[in-house]
């Protein structure tokens, strides 16, 4: 049996993605000794397989389809995308899946790096594998954070590791384009990867659960995506999904798939991205009173509620509030500054909007569906506004009207909707569908946390011409309903 060595630093971070780095980051500045455990590549699922590397993939499709609309650019861009080159660009993006330039960043910023599975074991310990086979139990003085993200959550099918399904993973690394691909599942991934490949040359086939894509964005994003799918040559389904998959051999060795319309359809590969489930199976929750494979509810100082002493944390995918790498790095923040206070025996400031508390994680959430056109939102929807029993009042322009919008392409076609509090007179909530519609996102998330009045918009004045006006419309549309 190999020896246990045993190490006490002052925190644990179990998980070295975005998160999880952050969070030491935030640590190692407040003087606190921080050990961080990965047994992947340092950098995590965004890095190497999720958001740098999907999105490498999406910006040619994305460039393409502005460029074939503007006059001057669209013969020279008829032509099919050299889908080498893009994948080329896929791996540079995803640093050819070596984390090396990210170790350095660790060690430049004082970090220390224990490579291996981490687990707990019991209150402030943690017990790592590492890769030669040794263990090494950390103990911490004051904090473990656990940061392991979340993988693909898969559905119930008979047979499905003979089927090789792709995940998401698989279907931002892939080393060709299948010549036929079916995506189950109509969220982010599911339309991404259906805008991405399609551009790259394969036929694909969307099979859409309910009665639209995006289902949790305001109906007319995804009534734009769809329609945008469509043109482009995916075959959208809807009220569809799989019942059965099964390889059939041969020298393709196509899937046969049956929907659950009953009709068999054949291809080369399918893409299951039908949501997401923590990866917290095996790091020891157990240990501490905690289910394995549970989502770790936390409270607003990312505290996690139901293990006593204040010394648990969980930020980012694992603790389900906001999963999206920018959220989890806003979590991060918050955390690093709580373990710091509570190192110093500071009670932490629990006040909404605090250093200490992670309230955008329920009031102003920002998102970008790169498919296209564009997706952005932040805060309430019109529907969340309705289910939870709150007055508001919708607000929408079309994008097309700008001169700015023109400009950009001059076929523009795209819509932005403001949810106003007419009691407070505030921006609670925004969607943006359209070309370029993502760096429209930082303002109004400003805008609602800020709690801006509208009045005080007013004097926020956006440049001629740019798409950017369409805040001036808003108000313009809004004024004019009001003062009638």
């Amino acid at each position: 049996m190999t020896p246990e060595s045993t190490r006490t630093c002052d925190v644990v971070v179990i998980g070295a993605g975005p998160v999880g780095e952050n969070i030491a980051d935030r640590t190692t500045v407040a003087g606190l000794s921080t050990i961080i455990v990965e047994n992947e590549l340092v950098g995590g699922e965004c890095s190497y397989w999720a958001c740098e590397p999907s999105k490498a993939l999406l910006r040619p499709a994305l460039l393409r389809a502005d460029a074939s609309h503007v006059p001057g650019l669209n013969p020279a861009v008829a032509g099919p995308l050299d889908v080498a080159a893009v994948l080329a660009h896929r791996d540079r993006m995803s640093a050819d899946w070596n984390d090396a330039g990210q170790v350095d960043w660790l060690r430049s910023a004082g970090i220390e790096l224990l490579r291996g599975h981490g687990r707990l074991d019991g209150p402030r310990s943690v017990v790592v594998r590492t890769p030669d086979g040794d263990t090494v139990r950390v103990r911490a003085r004051h904090a473990v954070a656990v940061c392991t993200g979340s993988r693909a959550a898969l559905p119930d099918l008979p047979g499905l590791d003979a089927v090789r399904a792709w995940t998401s993973r698989e279907a931002t690394t892939a080393r060709q384009a299948p010549k036929r691909l079916i995506v189950v599942g109509a969220g982010v991934v599911g339309t991404e990867m259906a805008t991405a490949w399609q551009a790259l040359g394969s036929q694909v086939t969307l099979l859409v659960r309910g009665d639209a894509v995006l289902p949790r964005m305001e109906p007319f994003a995804g009534e734009f995506v769809t329609e945008r799918l469509r043109e482009a040559g995916v075959d959208v389904r809807f009220d569809t999904t799989v019942s059965a998959a099964k390889r059939v051999g041969g020298a393709e060795d196509d899937l046969l798939v049956t929907l659950s319309t009953g009709e068999e359809i054949t291809a080369d590969e399918i893409l299951l991205a039908t949501g997401r489930a923590p990866r917290s199976e095996d790091i020891g929750l157990e240990t501490v009173g905690l289910v394995p494979g549970d989502w770790l509810t936390t409270d607003d100082t990312l505290t996690v509620s139901a293990v006593p002493g204040e010394w648990l944390y969980a930020a980012g995918d694992v603790n389900r509030r906001a999963l999206f790498t920018h959220q989890g790095k806003y979590q991060a923040r918050i955390v690093g500054s709580v373990i710091a206070a509570r190192a110093r025996g500071t009670a932490p400031d629990t006040a909404p909007w605090s250093g200490h508390s992670s309230t955008a994680d329920v009031h102003a959430v920002p998102q970008v569906v790169f498919t296209d056109p564009e997706v952005a939102a932040v805060g309430l929807t019109s529907v969340a506004a309705e289910r939870a029993g709150r007055r508001v009042e919708v607000v929408d322009y079309e994008i097309g009207h700008l001169a700015g919008a023109l400009q950009y392409r001059p076929d523009y076609r795209g819509r932005a909707r403001i949810i106003v509090d007419p009691e407070r007179r505030t921006v609670v909530g925004a969607t943006f569908a359209g070309p370029g519609v993502a760096e429209l996102l930082y303002s109004a998330t400003v805008v609602i946390t800020g709690e801006v009045p509208l009045e005080r918009l007013w004097h926020a004045v956006p440049a001629f011409p740019t798409i950017s006006e369409v805040w001036l419309r808003l108000l313009e549309t809004y004024r004019d309903r009001t003062e009638r």
